[in-house]
């Protein structure tokens, strides 16, 4: 009607008035309706009060949206990192793997010779400091190179620095098997096998017992393997700080794990250790077919070391 109250405005009255009378009553329960009253015209079901949600509540909803989509990023990210840590794991384990006979490892005969008037502890000392010098100075050298981060090269440099270091160190485990006249049987290939096996699982090599020997690059040690690679390569993320931070951080990091290594697989070798005399003539080991290239080849086959 013109000039009538808009129903926006009759909603505010006083309670109980005739416009708020006609407005809580519709067709469906005006006052012919059987019985009904105004209030009960307007029950709302009891599950709808909890279908819909208050303001605050849709005001937090709102507000936790976009945290949410972070944390879900982050989520993904971490998943992402993850699978290609283990990508980076596999390459390297399988490069390790390829390497391995090809690492130069000198005879019982050849040490002698070139360390005279020692005993096999000597010997072995000897050697471990010389691995030991050589595994910090290639910590020293890539923490250098990380002075200044380039972040796409940083995987290639935690990829070499492990595969340089795994190479000296199977060396050094091959090496100590000689010294202590525990040198396995079978070809170069067999060989270098199982002192890989020695190297992942850090421990020395029992003769006496030939299912570690037939379980080399088993999928049980390959697997095992990828872990060791996985650990080394987490642990050495120090080593690309920069600023020359890294490269301190590097040369210690190596010095102190390959001393821990090899005292771990001497303690094995010292308890089942063959005294020289008793040793049978052995022939010199086969010559690493397609030796490493030349860098690497200098730093294995390099001048000895005096003992820090």
């Amino acid at each position: 009607m013109t000039g009538s109250t808009p129903f926006r405005k009759r909603r505010f009255r006083k309670s109980g008035g005739p416009a708020e009378t006609q407005a809580a009553t519709g067709p469906e329960t005006g006052p012919g309706a059987s019985g009904a009253s105004a209030s009960e015209g307007t029950a709302v079901p009891s599950g709808a009060v909890e279908a819909v949600p208050s303001a605050p509540a849709a005001d937090e909803g709102s507000r936790d949206k976009p945290g949410a989509g972070r944390m879900q990023a982050v989520k993904n990210g971490v998943r992402k990192g993850g699978e290609s840590a283990k990508a980076a794991a596999l390459y390297i384990t399988e490069r390790i793997i390829e390497n391995a006979p090809r690492v130069p490892v000198r005879d019982l005969a050849t040490l002698r010779a070139q360390f005279p008037g020692l005993d096999p502890d000597q010997l072995a000392d000897k050697l471990i400091s010389g691995a030991a010098h050589a595994t910090s100075t290639v910590g020293a050298g890539i923490g250098a190179a990380a002075m200044l981060p380039v972040p796409p090269a940083m995987p290639a440099e935690l990829a070499a620095e492990i595969t340089a270091v795994a190479a000296i160190e199977l060396k050094l485990v091959a090496e100590l098997h000689e010294v202590y006249g525990q040198r396995p049987p079978g070809a170069l290939k067999d060989r270098s096998h199982a002192y890989l096996t020695a190297w992942t699982e850090e421990r020395g090599i029992d003769l006496t017992k030939p299912t570690t020997l037939n379980a080399a690059l088993g999928g049980q040690m390959k697997r095992e393997l990828r872990q060791q690679i996985m650990k080394r390569m987490f642990r050495n993320l120090p080593n690309l700080m920069p600023f020359m931070v890294g490269a301190a951080v590097g040369a210690v990091m190596n010095r102190r794990d390959t001393r821990k290594l090899a005292e771990k697989v001497r303690g094995d070798l010292r308890r089942r250790a063959v005294p020289w005399g008793a040793l049978p003539e052995a022939p010199p080991p086969d010559a690493p077919f397609q030796p490493l290239p030349g860098v690497a080849r200098a730093e294995l086959e390099g001048p000895e070391r005096e003992e820090d």
